[in-house]
């Protein structure tokens, strides 16, 4: 019988924590507005929890320019909004050459009703090689109002 004796896991360790692309090193970041509170690298890098806002109300895009063509397995998402009762959509889209064409992965909405419904979280399972730019495209409001677009984190893997 063949035997191997394995380091069990610390209860400390978090293991979702694991194998997340370190976007600081991997890509450039273009974003059509930011608070100054709230800068988008405050979604993006691991273990930072503010998120981002944007500074001005309307659609916002949160861009990845990839200095490396990526293969992605894993993209997660964090929404929050805590005061406003809104419907807010989202768009995800990814290219494999450098913007000149991009496809969708996924378009959804979310019904936001504070204090009961406050924190959105999405995880998808995805199978792209190759992608050099990855863009987040956000509808804070569906009723055209004053709303701004927020991201509490963007994850991938």
């Amino acid at each position: 019988m063949r035997k191997r004796l394995i380091t069990p896991i610390p209860q400390t360790a978090r293991p979702d924590d694991e194998g997340w692309l370190d976007l600081d090193r991997a890509a450039v970041v273009e974003v059509t507005s930011e608070d100054k509170d709230y800068p988008v690298e405050s979604a993006l890098l691991s273990g930072e929890t503010q998120g981002w806002r944007a500074a001005s109300p309307g659609t916002q895009t949160i861009r990845l320019l990839f200095d490396q063509p990526q293969r992605l397995r894993r993209i997660s998402l964090v929404f929050e909004e805590n005061e406003t009762k809104r419907t807010q959509e989202f768009v995800l889209r990814w290219s494999p050459d450098s913007g000149r064409s991009f496809r969708e992965i996924v378009r959804q909405q979310w019904n936001f009703s504070p204090p009961d419904t406050v924190r959105e979280v999405e995880e998808y399972q995805v199978e792209l090689s190759d992608v050099t730019v990855l863009e987040l495209i956000i509808v804070p409001n569906n009723s055209s109002g004053t709303a701004r677009a927020s991201l509490k984190s963007l994850r991938l893997s």
